[in-house]
């Protein structure tokens, strides 16, 4: 089992600035996801329905899938998506970010993704307490562990809950590489440091704005919201990172097989 990041959190080699003491409290954040989450469900529940419905007649498997994933300090949780992927492709791929064209992605599961329908279901992580609406994404234990080897100071991201969105996700592409890891998790370090109830209100207004198909840009001018030239001033001087930049996976055959499980094979 992952330990608890709550005794301590390494602190080596800062990736970018992270200013200013949080200004929201536990409770306020508690409520406004209660509040917030609680009302978006009731509007989703169609949708999701309807989603279910149509991954379950298009594709053999399990409609939903349960995922573990890691949460605040580090307590693993089941993540709940609607399955966009063939069921069980891990078993032949292995662990692996699905990439552009991914050969494992459905027809169905391609329109989820793309109008992020497939996210809704975390809103029952979100009234459960085991996510927030908004911050950093969370991530597998199978990946943590490899990635916090590679990249100093990432399980400090796991100092809050996981997020639906987040201040990474709206503006910056799925991870593909170290180097998309390392650069998001300078906006999830500096979501932690300063994040607040008023900025979790226009992270969710610029994810509104993200699914209509306008760029961060229009929201981040609109909003007010932290972006490159606040979060990474210094990216044009950096370095390329390979494309090809990849990860070690684990190559113990039970990890290859926790991508899409059941809501069943959860339960058991």
């Amino acid at each position: 089992m992952t330990p608890s990041l709550a005794p301590h959190f390494p602190r080596v080699g800062a990736p970018g600035p992270a200013p200013g003491p949080a200004t929201r409290t536990a409770a306020a954040q508690r409520a406004f996801d209660l509040a917030v989450g609680s009302c978006l469900l009731v509007v989703a529940l169609p949708l999701i329905g309807l989603a279910l419905l149509a991954v379950k007649l298009t594709s053999r498997g399990p409609a939903l899938y349960m995922q573990t994933r890691l949460g605040r300090f580090g307590r693993p949780f089941r993540i709940c998506k609607i399955r966009s992927m063939t069921h069980n492709c891990e078993k032949k791929s292995g662990i692996q970010w699905s990439t552009k064209g991914d050969a494992r992605v459905t027809p169905v599961g391609r329109i989820l993704r793309k109008t992020h329908v497939d996210e809704l279901p975390q809103l029952f992580n979100i009234l459960r307490g085991q996510m927030s609406l908004v911050g950093p994404r969370p991530e597998r234990p199978e990946l943590v562990g490899v990635l916090e080897t590679a990249i100093p100071r990432y399980r400090e991201r796991l100092a809050v809950r996981p997020g639906l969105t987040g201040l990474a996700q709206v503006q910056l592409p799925p991870d593909t590489d170290l180097g998309s890891v390392r650069r998001k998790l300078r906006y999830d370090l500096r979501y932690v440091a300063a994040g607040s109830v008023w900025m979790d209100v226009r992270l969710l207004v610029a994810t509104a704005i993200h699914v209509a198909g306008l760029p961060f840009a229009v929201s981040r001018l609109v909003l007010g919201l932290p972006g490159a030239p606040e979060v990474e001033p210094e990216r044009p001087a950096l370095p390329v990172v390979p494309a090809d930049t990849a990860l070690e996976m684990p190559a113990h055959p039970h990890h290859a097989t926790h991508h899409e499980v059941s809501v069943d094979a959860a339960r058991a």
